[in-house]
């Protein structure tokens, strides 16, 4: 399941597509705002929502702080050269959920991917070119479809349910972009969020 619930106002290519920098996973400091999303964010992962729900509450709390000044420090934004660059912001003592910030410059990207778990996307900065896909085809015969693409400015938050969650990201505008990524697993154990690299071949709905 993929829901993009928009915004209050309607991702120079790597040398390799998709790379990715890994920052810290201890950043020295926090803002009083990420802080307080922190604290808020854990009281819905422990009230035993069900995955859906739980994407749909934490979403809906992303989205009012998104584009704020006070939300991440310049440090937490800062980009790669050689990919887009994954800065590890927290991850919960138990491991239920980890919350990072992707940074891109213009044109860097992902590879065709899915996740390992429910999780919430949402533009802080700048905008990201997001195509979904599907997977169609025969076992042996497999292929991708593209199912859609937005252009997700500030403010848009997206939750993401397995399955049904395979896409790609690139920061097609001209400037830096940065997204708030909350997952339900340990990213700090795991190092990404990404279940499975898509190699297939993509065909057009018409083919």
């Amino acid at each position: 399941m993929h829901l993009w619930l928009g915004a209050a106002k309607p991702l120079r290519y790597a040398p390799r597509l998709g790379m990715v920098a890994v920052s810290s996973t201890a950043p020295p400091l926090c803002s009083a705002l990420f802080s307080q999303l922190i604290v808020d964010i854990r009281k819905l992962v422990r009230a035993g929502h069900t995955p859906a729900s739980l994407g749909g509450k934490v979403a809906a709390l992303l989205r009012p702080q998104l584009g704020r000044d006070d939300l991440l420090m310049p440090e937490q934004m800062e980009p790669a050269h050689d990919g887009y660059r994954q800065h590890v912001l927290h991850v919960e003592p138990d491991g239920s959920f980890s919350v990072v910030s992707l940074v891109w410059l213009p044109g860097q990207c992902t590879q065709v991917h899915d996740h390992v778990s429910w999780c919430v996307v949402g533009v802080h900065r700048g905008e990201e070119h997001e195509t979904t896909y599907e997977i169609s085809g025969a076992e042996g015969e497999q292929h991708l479809l593209a199912r859609g693409q937005a252009v997700n400015g500030v403010g848009c938050v997206a939750a993401l349910v397995p399955p049904g969650d395979i896409h790609c990201v690139r920061n097609g505008g001209s400037g830096l972009a940065v997204s708030l990524h909350i997952y339900g697993a340990d990213i700090g154990r795991l190092g990404s969020s990404i279940r499975r690299r898509y190699h297939l071949q993509v065909r057009d709905r018409s083919s």
